[in-house]
C-alpha cells in the first residue's frame, strides 16, 4: 500500500488526458505517436526528478501503457482503465508550428471528471496540476481542489482556451502557478486581473519565455534554437520540467531555465511511438 503521506508531499497529481494522436505538417513530419498533457507533463516532472503520476482514463487501447518499460518513471496507479477506446486528437500544424486544425474523439476520457473528483476525495492534500480541457468539468474540479486547500497549477490549451479561462477564472488567483502561451495570455487579462495571480508563466514558442508575478515581469529566458521535429507536447514538457525545480526549491529563473532548456530538447527529438502490449 502506498504511503499516503509520501503521495501528498512529493507526488505531483497530473489531471488530464492521455491519447493516441495524429500530427500532421505541411512538410509530412509528424505521424502516429502517443500524446496527451497528463502523459507529456507528467513524464516530464519525472525525468525533472519528481515523482509524478497521471489521473487519466485509459481505454482498452491503451491499457498496457503502465508495462511499458519506456514509461516507466511515472506512478500509474492514479489511474483508471475502462472498457472502450482511448482519447484520439488529430492535430493540424503549420509550417511556423501553430496549431491550425483539430479533431477530436473523446471515448473512454468522458469519465475523467468522474474520476478525478473521487481521486480529489481520496487524496485532498495532494498537489495537482489541472490540464483544463474538455472534456473535464474544470469548474466541478477546481472548485473541489480548492474547497480542501489543496495546491494546484494549471494550463490551457489554445483551441479552448477562451471557454475555460472564463470557466476557470474564479478559481485561477488560488492557483501556485499558470502556463498560457502568448494568445492565451491576451485571453487571461481580458477576464481576470493579472496582478492577482501569484505565477503566471507565458510561453510564445521559439521566442522568450517569461514569469510574471502579481502582473510583474520577473524574469525570462529563450529556448534553445532547436530544429522542430515536433511541436505537440511541448508546452506540456515546459510545464513539468518548471513545476518539478520549483517543488525542488529552485528559483522562477533557475526552473524557467531549465524548462525552455527541456521544451528546446523535446521538439529536436523523436515522437513518442506507442508502445506495442507485451506477449505472453
Amino acid at each position: 500500500m502506498p504511503d499516503l503521506l509520501e503521495d501528498s508531499v512529493e507526488r505531483l497529481d497530473v489531471i488530464g488526458n492521455i491519447s493516441r494522436d495524429r500530427t500532421r505538417y505541411p512538410d509530412r513530419r509528424g505521424g502516429y505517436r502517443l500524446g496527451g498533457a497528463a502523459l507529456f507533463l507528467s513524464l516530464a516532472a519525472a525525468r525533472a526528478g519528481r515523482r509524478a503520476a497521471p489521473v487519466c482514463v485509459l481505454g482498452d487501447d491503451l491499457a498496457h501503457l503502465p508495462e511499458s518499460p519506456v514509461l516507466g518513471t511515472l506512478d500509474w496507479t492514479a489511474r483508471i482503465q475502462v472498457e472502450g477506446a482511448s482519447t484520439t486528437f488529430d492535430l493540424e500544424y503549420d509550417l511556423h508550428g501553430e496549431l491550425v486544425g483539430v479533431g477530436t474523439e473523446y471515448g473512454v476520457a468522458e469519465g475523467l471528471t468522474e474520476h478525478a473528483l473521487r481521486h480529489v476525495d481520496q487524496h485532498p492534500s495532494g498537489t495537482y496540476h489541472v490540464c483544463c480541457r474538455r472534456p473535464l468539468d474544470v469548474a466541478a474540479v477546481l472548485d473541489r481542489l480548492a474547497a480542501y486547500g489543496s495546491g494546484f497549477s494549471v494550463d490551457f490549451f489554445l483551441p479552448s482556451a477562451e471557454d475555460m479561462i472564463r470557466v476557470a477564472a474564479p478559481w485561477l488567483p488560488k492557483a501556485t502557478t499558470l502556463f498560457v502561451n502568448a494568445a492565451e495570455y491576451q485571453l487571461l487579462k481580458q477576464v481576470i486581473d493579472s496582478g492577482a495571480l501569484p505565477e503566471v508563466v507565458v510561453t510564445d514558442g521559439p521566442r522568450a519565455a517569461v514569469v510574471h508575478r502579481f502582473g510583474r515581469q520577473v524574469t525570462s529566458a529563450v529556448p534553445p534554437p532547436s530544429p522542430p521535429r515536433e511541436v505537440s507536447g511541448a508546452g506540456d514538457t515546459l510545464a513539468g520540467t518548471f513545476l518539478a525545480h520549483r517543488s525542488q526549491g529552485a528559483t522562477a529563473a533557475q526552473a524557467l531555465a531549465e524548462a525552455t532548456s527541456a521544451a528546446g530538447r523535446y521538439v529536436a527529438a523523436p515522437s513518442l511511438p506507442i508502445p506495442a502490449p507485451r506477449r505472453g
